[in-house]
């Protein structure tokens, strides 16, 4: 959606071969070098020794343990972690890379039921610790500041003690873990398998959504239709996934006692439920005055009496068509990264350098894209679909800025570096902010800066409207699903109950569109998500105001922030900034920007 103040190359130009260039792939060595690698084989006997003698050593001693002994006992499960996550990065990395071949998909779920067989002996740690007295740890941290440290993780494992089952039913559950896991891959590899024909080209599902973004409306109509009847043809399978998972979850949320489906997310993003009610409640208040808004403008730009589901993320008529090359979009986000804090451009580097993006779109690779932090000894992979829009550059500033915070979070350890979701965010969306605002900067005319402000709502609305309008959606799905089994077309109402109401009345819905709900991966592979989302481009937007006003010593307290990892809640982390998410209007504050910006574009009107 952006005019790049840069040179492009144009897709139309003669002896373009390649108007992308040469796109980077993953080199995994640094995990290991291949499926038969003897390092694999040496850090899975480990793993599979380290466990049992971990369980043979701990198991009903917690209580009994001084200060030393208790720290000896976290870091030896810590090692444990890494070793295990190392190696399930190495399969799910090599499964995303081609998710239709069955050689990767067993070899990935070979590795996941060993560890699962490995780590169940393990169950016992987290149940023990939730067994001592609320005063135990307490003394332990104040005789040793190194298991201090560590307080935020049992903190967090402590949390969830109301909810703990008995020490056979926690081990059934972790054992039941692959069974779950099977759903997923089977949503993974139908979504990847799926073909789609658009004007007698044969696509695959990246390649079919990208020609939502066309210029040509036929063209984009023809893309819509085609998916709708796509996703139809196999909505049976995928209501199927949702019943199951929605079903799994309902079952151990009421054995465990849940007081909501989204219990269990918010005490994992260490949120409490009423910040994610007032941030939800917030966007919602704020349907009409940001995507009902901004919609109702686009529908003029485009002439239209009426937007349909595929004008949604059309390009503006004045807008430029071009091709992003790699090269030019690696220049634009390293640019905005080092002009912010050349430490940032010094982390970001090496993904470029070293193998660690996956950008090109390739048959039977997972959609979307994201970053993997893999384990703290390795370095964190991304993965795009890069097919050259300049929304792909923004997707690029994205998931470096999740790379950049993994690379900064690691010296935390294996246990205290992973951030909760919510804050998960707050890197990836301030890194697209970055690269916008210099784009912006550099528009050299109004007409430029329309269309740089135009793009941005638009990706502003699809974080925060839309991610919330998908919660809303969770939401209902989760609740109808206790009332029993849910058909393709109970699921079908429940997505379009939300749509209109959060897209608003310049839209109308072709027959086809109910069904869109399928391909979202976030549903089946982490319920409730989606929320995060818009919590991190609120937090970012206020953090970004308090940068915007030249705060003395801004990006040391960010660096910090960043480095904190997940050692630290929300509060305490925002607090050096002068910011609460707990208090209601900072979700105002965040949404304020984005309705700025449409104040701006509906001015550029008059």
């Amino acid at each position: 959606m952006f005019q790049l103040p840069f040179p492009v190359r144009d897709a139309n130009a003669s002896g373009a071969a390649d108007p992308l260039g040469d796109l980077p792939e993953w080199n995994l060595d640094d995990l290991y070098t291949g499926e038969d690698a003897p390092e694999l084989k040496r850090d899975l006997d480990w793993l599979e020794q380290a466990c049992a003698s971990f369980a043979a050593d701990y198991e009903g001693n917690l209580e009994s343990l001084d200060a030393a002994g208790f720290l000896e006992c976290v870091l030896r499960n810590e090692k444990i972690s890494q070793i295990a996550g190392r190696i399930m990065s190495y399969a799910g990395l090599r499964y995303y890379q081609l998710t239709t071949d069955a050689g990767r998909a067993k070899f990935m779920s070979d590795l996941q039921e060993k560890i699962t067989n490995f780590t169940t002996p393990l169950v016992f740690f987290t149940l023990e610790i939730n067994r001592l007295a609320d005063d135990h740890l307490d003394r332990l941290y104040a005789q040793n500041g190194d298991l201090a440290r560590y307080k935020p993780i049992f903190d967090r494992i402590r949390a969830m003690k109301p909810y703990q089952l008995s020490d056979e039913l926690e081990k059934f559950l972790h054992d039941l873990g692959v069974v779950g896991d099977a759903w997923e891959r089977l949503f993974d590899e139908t979504i990847a398998g799926l073909e789609f024909e658009v004007d007698g080209e044969a696509l695959n599902i990246e390649g079919a959504l990208n020609l939502l973004t066309d210029p040509e409306r036929p063209k984009r109509e023809a893309a819509a239709r085609e998916l709708a009847d796509v996703f139809g043809s196999n909505v049976k399978t995928f209501a199927r996934v949702h019943n199951t998972q929605a079903k799994e979850k309902e079952i151990v949320d009421r054995w465990r006692g849940m007081e909501s489906p989204q219990q269990g997310r918010h005490l994992s993003n260490q949120v409490e439920p009423e910040v994610v009610e007032a941030l939800r409640n917030a966007v919602v208040k704020s349907y009409p005055k940001l995507s009902h808004r901004y919609y109702e403008l686009k529908r003029k730009w485009l002439g239209l009496d009426k937007m349909q589901v595929w004008d949604r993320n059309a390009p503006l008529p004045l807008e430029d068509n071009r091709i992003v090359g790699w090269d030019q979009a690696q220049s634009m986000v390293m640019d905005a990264y080092t002009a912010f804090d050349p430490r940032m451009g010094e982390i970001a580097a090496p993904f470029f350098s070293k193998g660690w993006i996956d950008a090109g779109v390739k048959p039977g690779k997972a959609p979307g894209a994201f970053a993997h932090p893999t384990v703290t000894d390795v370095h964190p992979y991304v993965m795009l679909n890069y097919l050259g829009k300049p929304r792909d550059v923004m997707t690029l500033a994205h998931e470096l800025g999740h790379g950049v915070h993994q690379v900064l979070a690691a010296g935390q350890g294996e246990m205290l570096s992973s951030t909760p979701l919510t804050l998960a965010e707050t890197a990836s969306v301030f890194g697209e902010m970055l690269t916008f605002r210099k784009m912006l900067d550099g528009a050299k005319d109004d007409a430029e800066r329309k269309v740089l402000l135009a793009g941005k709502v638009e990706d502003m609305i699809n974080t925060v409207v839309r991610q919330i309008a998908f919660y809303d959606f969770e939401c209902k799905l989760h609740d109808a699903r206790r009332g029993g089994e849910l058909t393709p077309d109970d699921i079908n109402a429940l997505w379009m109950s939300v749509q209109g109401e959060s897209l608003g009345p310049a839209f109308e819905f072709m027959d086809g569109y109910e069904t869109f709900w399928a391909y979202i991966p976030h549903f089946v592979h982490s319920p409730f998500y989606v929320y995060a989302y818009a919590f991190g481009d609120g937090l970012v937007n206020a953090l970004y105001s308090v940068y915007a006003e030249g705060t003395e010593g801004f990006e040391e307290k960010y660096f910090d922030m960043l480095k904190a990892g997940g050692s630290k809640h929300h509060k305490e982390l925002l607090a050096p900034f002068g910011l609460d998410a707990s208090d209601p209007a900072f979700w105002d504050k965040g949404l304020s920007m984005i309705s700025g910006f449409i104040d701006e574009l509906e001015a550029m009107e008059e």
